[in-house]
């Protein structure tokens, strides 16, 4: 018969049991905020509930909780740091379709520098001696199979339900839960990062929108049909230029988040352009992602398609692109356009090979392609790049338009390697960084790049328009040293101010007489069929009706929807009035299927 000290021992070592996947919560969560500052109560019990259950699923599993506990915490131990660095490197934590993304993941892991800071250490640590304590549960143990058998279905039916329950409309307003899905760093903070990840799972598919019926799609588009054809009569329809398309890596002016000083302007070309430069439109690009998911950004331009529609952080290259779908490109080549596709780095990154085809794309050029290029750090230059590009334009032959989409590498984070074939030149005055010094001088390479590439352009005869923006800014930690500036953090910004970090600097420069236009807002959805309208090009049904509604909303991204008198809201506030938007994106993506 058990004594009263045993039966002591015994309880203490169940609640010890108990509390341990409660610690294991609040130490990974610690990689990246601080659980009991950020989250309501409430919430840290859901992810006590599911931390329990994930202990105890091991627990049947394995048959001993000792090495169940210390498998759970190498686990998260792992999780937390990866979680970590993908925040570190992109802004945005760890989310269910990421996993469509290992293999880019994988081929620019080594382009990044791992640094731990010292809160990082200490997590670690705390790690460690967490492992430590489970050593002492070595006499807690299930042997019967059945038992085991009967724990692993219950846990598992447990995890599942506890994944459906918060995903209910009902659970986020019960609980108050953070669900703008726009902004995943702030959602895992407030709701825990396993918990946000549950509610990110139900996104992993596209939903038909509310009312979706494909044969008023279709009607809608024919609709479009005969303001189109105004549109294309009363522009030159023989009128066929050549267009080259740059999306620059992580092109951005950072001066849009507040004033700063450096010793030089970091883009001196591109600032004329853009202010009233001869033959060309410019202004502010609003993108979906940050710091970086650039094939997003191709995706919008490429499609006319907008991630507002999409779960944010998903990769439709990867998810959604099965089949060939309508697109500029594709559209092009009715036109008798020859299309280029070209990306100076992996030709598996995002699954460009296989996706460029199917978007029109008839060749592609990946830096197996280049010929000793001149390299700036370890990437292709922008300069080396743009020689391609016109060896391509003079290879092409007269009377062939050229429809070009060349997406740059040179800028790639991150920024805070040194290389010997590399100095930064520019400096921001004050309290700088590294990575923010790095980074302008980047910049102020590729500006130089471009004034060269379009000088090019300028000798040549035959009509060309070049389009030129950035993919995103850069992340977090390049961008700190000004916020600090106007007395701001990552954590205090407002909406507006959040805002702010999604967009982007773009011209449509035309060697030829075009009408010009600067302070331009619009989105990357928009700018083809915009580039389209400015060169004259009929434009397809689809074009028109994007062409049509940009007069009410000029902006629609997954950061927001502006309309006409320039208020700015989430799109899902604008739902009713986007609704013939979605279904009709739905139908261009999920057709045929």
């Amino acid at each position: 018969m058990k004594t009263k000290l045993q039966k002591f021992n015994q309880y203490l070592t169940y609640i010890m049991a108990l509390l341990y996947p409660i610690a294991l919560f609040y130490l990974f969560e610690s990689y990246t905020h601080n659980a009991f500052t950020t989250m309501k109560f409430p919430i840290q019990l859901l992810n006590y509930l599911f931390f329990e259950l994930a202990a105890l699923l091991l627990f049947f599993l394995i048959g001993r909780l000792h090495i169940a506990f210390i498998v759970e915490s190498g686990l998260f131990a792992f999780i937390g740091l990866a979680n970590y660095f993908v925040i570190q490197f992109r802004s945005a934590p760890i989310m269910p379709w990421d996993i469509f993304s290992i293999r880019t993941a994988a081929s620019v892991a080594n382009n990044f520098k791992y640094n731990l800071s010292r809160n990082t250490v200490f997590t670690l640590l705390g790690f460690l001696l967490l492992i430590f304590i489970a050593t002492g549960f070595r006499t807690l143990k299930v042997a019967n199979w059945k038992k085991r058998l009967l724990g692993i279905l219950i846990c598992c039916m447990g995890i599942s339900g506890l994944t459906v329950y918060v995903q209910q409309p009902s659970t986020v307003s019960k609980f108050r839960m953070y669900d703008k899905l726009f902004t995943p760093t702030v959602m895992s903070k407030r709701d825990g990062t396993a918990i946000a990840f549950m509610m990110e799972l139900q996104y992993l598919t596209v939903k038909k929108p509310s009312g979706y019926d494909e044969q008023t799609v279709i009607a809608t588009l024919d609709a479009q049909s005969q303001s189109a054809e105004a549109s294309n009569t009363a522009g030159n329809a023989a009128h066929r230029p050549n267009i080259i398309v740059i999306m620059n890596e992580a092109f951005s002016d950072l001066s849009i988040l507040g004033d700063f000083k450096t010793n030089e302007d970091y883009m001196p070309f591109m600032h004329s352009l853009m202010d009233n430069g001869e033959n060309t439109v410019s202004g502010h690009l609003n993108v979906s992602v940050l710091g970086g998911n650039t094939a997003n950004t191709e995706f919008e331009f490429l499609t006319g398609n907008s991630m507002a529609f999409l779960p944010q952080g998903s990769i439709p290259y990867q998810q959604y692109i099965t089949q060939s779908i309508d697109s500029t490109p594709n559209y092009l080549k009715t036109l008798g356009y020859s299309t280029i596709g070209m990306h100076p780095y992996r030709a598996k990154g995002w699954d460009r090979e296989r996706v460029y085809p199917l978007l029109g794309l008839d060749t592609s050029y990946f830096e197996d392609s280049f010929t000793d290029p001149l390299l700036i750090r370890k990437y292709i230059s922008d300069e080396s790049n743009y020689k391609k590009i016109q060896e391509l334009y003079e290879e092409k032959g007269a009377n062939n338009p050229l429809f070009l989409f060349n997406v740059t590498m040179q800028n790639h984070s991150s920024y805070t390697d040194s290389f010997p074939n590399f100095t930064p030149e520019i400096a921001m005055d004050g309290d700088s960084s590294d990575a923010l010094n790095n980074y302008l001088s980047l910049i102020k390479i590729s500006d130089s790049a471009l004034e060269d590439l379009i000088q090019y352009f300028k000798e040549q005869s035959e009509d060309t328009i070049i389009v030129f923006f950035g993919d995103h800014q850069p992340a977090n930690s390049v961008v700190e040293p000004i916020w600090k500036l106007q007395g701001k953090s990552n954590d205090t910004l407002t909406d507006e101010e959040l805002n702010l970090r999604y967009k982007v600097p773009f011209i449509v420069w035309a060697n030829y007489d075009i009408p010009e236009e600067s302070g331009v807002e619009t989105s990357a959805n928009f700018l083809a069929s915009r580039v389209l309208s400015i060169a004259g090009i009929p434009l397809s049904d689809y074009d028109s009706y994007l062409t049509n509604l940009q007069q009410s909303y000029p902006v629609i991204s997954a950061i927001q929807a502006t309309d006409a008198n320039g208020t700015s809201t989430p799109v899902a506030d604008q739902s009713e009035q986007l609704n013939e938007y979605q279904q009709i994106q739905y139908y261009q993506i999920f057709k045929n299927r």
